[in-house]
C-alpha cells in the first residue's frame, strides 16, 4: 500500500490549473498555426493570426490564454492500492482554490444556480473520481469556459437513428454555436450510455489530445466525417466565416441499452485546456 499526503495533491492540483490556464496542450497549438496557414481568405486567415499572436502574448506575458479561466473540471483516476492520508475531497477543492486565487485567475463559480452570489475562491470544482488498478493517481485539470459550455447539447436518439442523423445532430450543434462558442472549436462528443453517462463521455472526450484519434476504426473514420461537414459551414475562426470551424472531432463511445442511444455534444473553444500528471 503506497501512502500519500493529502497536501501533496493539493500543491499539485494547484500548480496544474495554473498551467493549465496558461498553456495550451501543444498539439492544439500546432494545429491551431496550421489552421492559420490553410485559410486562404484575408480576414479568417487574419484572425487566425491574432488568436495564434494572443497564445503567444500570454507566454511571453505569462497571463491566461483566455480570460475566462472557467470553471474547473476534475478528473481523478485513483490506484486501488493507494492510501491518501487526510480529506480527498477537501485537498482537490484546496488546491483549486490556491490555483485560482495564487494564479491571479479570474474566479467565476457562484454559490447557487439561480441566487448566483460568487463564492471568491473558483471553488467548488466539478470532480468526477474513478478507481483504477495499481498505486498511482493520475490527475487532469480541464478549465471549462461558458461560452461554449453554454452550447453543448444533448439528445436521446432511438435506435432507429441513422449515422448521418448522429452527423447531422452534431453539425447542426456547431452550427448554433457559431461564433459564440469562440470557434475554431474542439467537438467533445458522447455516444452510449444513458443521460448523464453521454455527457460525461463528451467532457471525457474534449481532455483527450486532439491529434489521438479513436481506437476503434469505425468511429475514427466518423470522426473524420463529421470534422469535413462541421468545416463546410463557413462559421469559421470567431464565426468571421473561413475553412477552419472546428479544429477536431473527439468521440468517446460506450455501450447502451436497447431501447435508446444517447449522444452528447460537448463544444470547446479554440483554447480547449486540459493538463493532466502521473503521482
Amino acid at each position: 500500500m503506497r501512502e500519500i499526503d493529502a497536501s501533496v495533491l493539493t500543491e499539485v492540483i494547484e500548480k496544474l490549473c495554473i498551467e493549465a490556464n496558461k498553456r495550451l496542450p501543444e498539439d492544439l497549438e500546432l494545429c491551431m498555426k496550421s489552421a492559420c496557414d490553410a485559410e486562404k481568405e484575408m480576414l479568417p486567415k487574419s484572425v487566425m493570426q491574432d488568436l495564434c499572436e494572443n497564445l503567444q502574448a500570454a507566454r511571453e506575458l505569462d497571463i491566461p490564454v483566455c480570460q475566462d479561466t472557467g470553471m474547473a473540471i476534475v478528473f481523478a483516476e485513483v490506484g486501488q492500492d493507494v492510501h491518501i492520508n487526510g480529506c480527498f475531497e477537501e485537498a482537490v477543492q484546496e488546491g483549486v482554490r490556491r490555483g485560482y486565487l495564487n494564479g491571479l485567475l479570474r474566479c467565476s463559480v457562484v454559490k447557487d444556480p439561480i441566487r448566483r452570489g460568487n463564492t471568491g475562491d473558483n471553488t467548488p470544482a466539478i470532480l468526477h473520481t474513478r478507481l483504477i488498478p495499481g498505486d498511482q493517481i493520475h490527475l487532469t485539470i480541464a478549465p471549462k469556459g461558458f461560452g461554449s459550455e453554454n452550447m453543448s447539447r444533448l439528445k436521446m436518439f432511438t435506435p432507429a437513428a441513422s449515422e448521418k442523423d448522429i452527423i447531422d445532430f452534431v453539425v447542426e450543434t456547431a452550427k448554433l454555436a457559431g461564433g459564440n462558442a469562440c470557434p475554431p472549436m474542439v467537438l467533445g462528443v458522447g455516444i452510449g450510455g444513458d443521460f448523464e453517462k453521454c455527457a460525461l463521455l463528451a467532457k471525457t472526450a474534449l481532455c483527450r489530445s486532439i491529434s489521438q484519434r479513436n481506437q476503434d476504426p469505425y468511429y475514427k473514420e466518423l470522426e473524420e466525417k463529421m470534422l469535413e461537414v462541421v468545416n463546410q459551414l463557413n462559421v469559421g475562426p470567431q464565426g468571421f466565416g473561413g475553412r477552419t470551424t472546428a479544429l477536431q472531432v473527439n468521440i468517446e463511445q460506450f455501450p447502451t441499452h436497447i431501447a435508446g442511444l444517447p449522444v452528447a455534444v460537448n463544444v470547446g473553444c479554440h483554447v480547449t485546456r486540459h493538463k493532466n500528471i502521473t503521482i
